[in-house]
């Protein structure tokens, strides 16, 4: 007689994928506002840490284009002979801007330095003492026509003086627009002069502004030539030389310069070279991301607490659903799976939108300030992912809660 085989009458409960994805769909739907409140701490949170890394992007990708521009394209010599010897004198020969020029990438360069007066020697708009505003702050500047060229200064009125006016010597002087203002210097059809102690200089021309050297705005240049005729040569160094230069040529023309200058001396000079820009790049740029990624982590922390807090809210309120299909046969971990499920799904939507929106916001703020916009594709990809793992962490308390109801006490409430 055979054995009968003992089976099992009762099947386990079996919650299939596709099970899984239309009750959460059902689930999300049957509230549609709530769930797109609980989306919304990640479309904010997403959206900030896309918006953060492409605005941090596109600022980098800015500031090494400025870079370039002007940082990489500037090289300054400082004058240092008086340290290698106490007869040096001034180091800078007097065609010195021709010599440099003459360097193949060198675009403009001119002599420097700060003209030393005597305390009566004030820059003033009138020869009588006292009178029209004395100016015992103003400085003077003594400056080869190369420098106004290489400072890329921009003319309010006048002009410039140009390489005859140096070698003539003559007493001509160039203002800022900061100078003017304090002399009363509105406009030069009345041929202005300025008194610089008791020698009076033709003012040609007002600067409104440069793009090197600001500090020109709020000073008197005048010839080289004629500096050195009245005051004479800086003994104790203070002389530099400015030098603009293409894209590229700063760092040859930096080695080049001081054999240029005095091949029997190139040791009396002291080059300064461009800054790095991938340096400064990389710097500005791990400054940046350090801190707009924190802002972007605390924006997702507090959309992972509004998710949670939604969720947890869902839970309550479906206590006798949860209570019902628990007694139909559903287990604890089906009902664990069902909310992270929703939790997840509300995530990956929102990380979503929020890439959307991050990405248009990078894009608009590019266009109005006339940027490049630059977004790492990496980020957009990434970005999803966030907000879905935002969801699955966010939703693991109230699936783990909903999971312990029972069901003869939630179909008690």
């Amino acid at each position: 007689m055979r054995r009968a085989r003992r089976t099992n009458p009762i099947r386990p409960s079996v919650f299939a994928w596709h099970d899984v994805l239309s009750e959460s769909l059902a689930g999300m739907l049957q509230r549609p506002g709530r769930s797109a409140l609980t989306a919304l701490g990640t479309v904010l949170g997403v959206g900030t840490f896309v918006a953060i890394l492409g605005l941090t992007a596109t600022t980098s990708s800015q500031i090494d284009t400025r870079f370039n521009a002007l940082s990489a394209t500037e090289v300054t010599i400082e004058d240092i002979g008086h340290e290698q010897s106490e007869f040096a004198g001034l180091a800078f020969p007097t065609d010195a801007d021709a010599r440099i020029e003459r360097l193949n990438g060198v675009e403009h360069a001119g002599v420097f330095w700060p003209v030393r007066l005597e305390a009566e020697e004030a820059v003033r708009s009138s020869a009588v003492v006292g009178g029209g505003g004395a100016q015992n702050t103003t400085d003077v500047v003594a400056a080869s026509p190369g420098v106004l060229a290489a400072a890329g200064a921009r003319l309010a009125e006048g002009r410039l003086y140009d390489a005859y006016a140096s070698d003539q010597a003559a007493p001509v002087a160039v203002i800022g627009t900061g100078v003017a203002d304090r002399l009363g210097i509105t406009t030069l059809e009345t041929n202005p002069a300025i008194f610089i102690g008791n020698r009076p200089f033709t003012v040609i021309g007002i600067v409104a502004g440069t793009e090197r050297k600001a500090d020109l705005l709020l000073s008197v240049v005048v010839p080289r030539s004629t500096a050195e005729r009245i005051w004479g040569t800086p003994t104790s160094g203070g002389a530099k030389m400015l030098v603009t230069t293409s894209l590229g040529a700063a760092p040859q023309i930096g080695h080049e310069a001081p054999t240029a200058l005095r091949p029997d001396h190139p040791e009396y000079f002291k080059v300064i070279p461009p800054p790095d820009p991938k340096t400064l790049r990389g710097q500005v740029g791990d400054d940046l991301n350090r801190l707009f990624l924190l802002l972007a982590a605390i924006c997702l922390v507090i959309g992972a607490v509004g998710i949670a807090n939604t969720t947890l809210v869902a839970v309550l309120e479906r206590t006798g659903e949860i209570g019902l299909r628990r007694a139909l046969g559903a287990r604890g971990r089906h009902i664990t799976v069902q909310f992270l499920a929703e939790s997840g799904a509300l995530g990956a939507l929102g990380g979503l939108v929020g890439t959307s929106l991050g990405v248009l916001t990078v894009v608009v703020v590019a266009v109005v300030r006339d940027w490049t916009p630059v977004v790492h594709p990496a980020t957009a990809a990434a970005a999803p992912a966030i907000g879905l793992a935002t969801g699955l962490v966010a939703g693991l308390y109230p699936a783990w809660r909903a999971a312990r109801i029972q069901p003869a006490e939630a179909l008690r409430r």
